[in-house]
């Protein structure tokens, strides 16, 4: 898209996530798209499409439980989603994309639907937005600049760390692992082995 179109466009999704989010998640929102721009930049990624996927990523996460849940039944998303808005947001907000803001870029629309959960397969845009949210600078948990000092390096290699910290936090409190997350651990750790093993 042109720069016009693309300034317009984030007007508008900025418009909006400013009336209908918490300043905090608004400071994160902000913060992770700085980060997926720069990394963007860095790994040779689209930074229109990762700004714009960055800015979309949480733009329902303040929604409550009872709406997330009103979504889920409405798009036909699986049962897995049902209060559950911690998963179930990044498939929310996609579809908004689409049909609120016209968005009919799958790389981007795919970026936002798994940046919480990953994938098998990701390509190099949702691994960076994945990652972006992970650890841009608000973020604090154990292990974060672990995963910070990783995606100097290299994108897979964070998204590894990342992924596997998320299943030993979840199942560490007794929360399933969503198949998604399982996938892309898997995926991305057999793609490491290959690699080493080819060099």
């Amino acid at each position: 898209m042109d720069s016009t179109e693309y300034e317009k466009l984030r007007k508008s999704i900025t418009a909006c996530l400013e009336s209908s989010l918490k300043e905090s998640r608004i400071a994160h929102t902000r913060s992770v798209a700085r980060l997926a721009a720069e990394m963007a930049r860095r790994y040779g990624a689209d930074r229109q499409k990762a700004e714009l996927a960055a800015l979309l990523h949480d733009m329902v996460r303040n929604i409550g439980v009872p709406a997330s849940n009103m979504y889920v039944k409405y798009l036909g998303l699986p049962e897995r989603y049902l209060d559950n808005i911690n998963l179930a947001h990044g498939k929310i907000a996609a579809e908004l994309a689409r049909s609120e803001f016209g968005i009919e870029d799958e790389e981007i629309l795919n970026a936002v639907s798994y940046h919480t959960t990953g994938r098998a397969g990701m390509s190099l845009l949702e691994k960076i937005v994945f990652l972006a949210d992970a650890i841009e600078p608000l973020r604090d948990y154990p292990g974060v600049d672990r995963i910070r000092a990783r995606a100097e390096e290299s994108l897979d290699a964070a998204c590894i760390e990342a992924l596997r910290g998320t299943m030993e936090h979840l199942k560490a409190n007794g929360i399933p692992v969503d198949r998604d997350t399982a996938d892309a651990y898997k995926f991305l750790v057999r793609n490491q082995d290959e690699t080493e093993q080819k060099g």
